[in-house]
């Protein structure tokens, strides 16, 4: 048995949907996008109608997947999670996140090479607390290590990151800049050995600067 579509029209709250009327009655909605092959006077089983409903309910789901991104990039497993909270089911899920990384939207080793190289540019953190920071996010370890690997070595980030806070910490004593600087390079993740040489290292610029002023004066 076959129902004929009657009337397609525009939602009055949503235009990207159309309501479908099968024999002058609403059926359902779809996106424009499933909608598009179907015509006023066409014949739908209901093995159509439900391939059209199943079909929707990926569409639907892909399009809120690209409003997700669209704030920021995301890893594959935070896509998944997101969807799986809007109550999609399994397959669902599977079916737009494998199109979302067809199509470049999603994918894990990009965002894991942007991850380290804006921490690095704007607040440098140990290998340590990027590898925590990739994991808490569900990048695989292999890609994880392959990243990092390539990125400046630990000493060279924490050189930089000393570099931006020293200017806070000119007037203090030794041992509170020491205290201050260490604290902030610990919680940025580096090892004692390399908060040590750093320190030492920024404690001697430091003198330098202020005996080259008294100098100058």
């Amino acid at each position: 048995m076959t129902q004929k579509i009657t009337a397609l029209k525009v939602q009055k709250k949503n235009t990207a949907r159309i309501n479908i009327y099968l024999d002058d009655e609403f059926a359902f909605g779809l996106s424009r996008v499933t909608a598009t092959w179907l015509s006023i006077g066409q014949e739908l089983s209901q093995d159509d109608i439900t391939r059209l409903k199943a079909e929707d309910e990926i569409e639907v789901a892909y399009q809120r997947a690209l409003n997700y991104l669209s704030y920021r990039v995301r890893t594959v497993a935070e896509v998944q999670e997101k969807l799986s909270s809007l109550e999609y089911t399994k397959e669902v899920v599977k079916v737009v996140t494998t199109r979302l990384m067809e199509k470049g939207y999603l994918d894990d080793r990009q965002f894991a090479e942007t991850w380290v190289e804006n921490r690095s540019t704007f607040r440098p953190r140990s290998h340590r607390l990027l590898n925590w920071e990739l994991r808490n996010k569900k990048v695989n370890q292999t890609i994880i290590d392959e990243i990092i690997t390539k990125s400046e070595p630990d000493e060279v980030l924490a050189r930089a990151a000393a570099e931006k806070y020293i200017r806070r910490l000119r007037d203090l004593d030794r041992q509170a800049f020491f205290r201050r600087l260490g604290g902030f390079l610990g919680r940025r993740g580096f090892t004692y050995d390399v908060i040590s040489t750093v320190v030492k290292e920024c404690w001697a610029q430091v003198e330098t600067k202020n005996l080259k002023m008294e100098m100058d004066e």
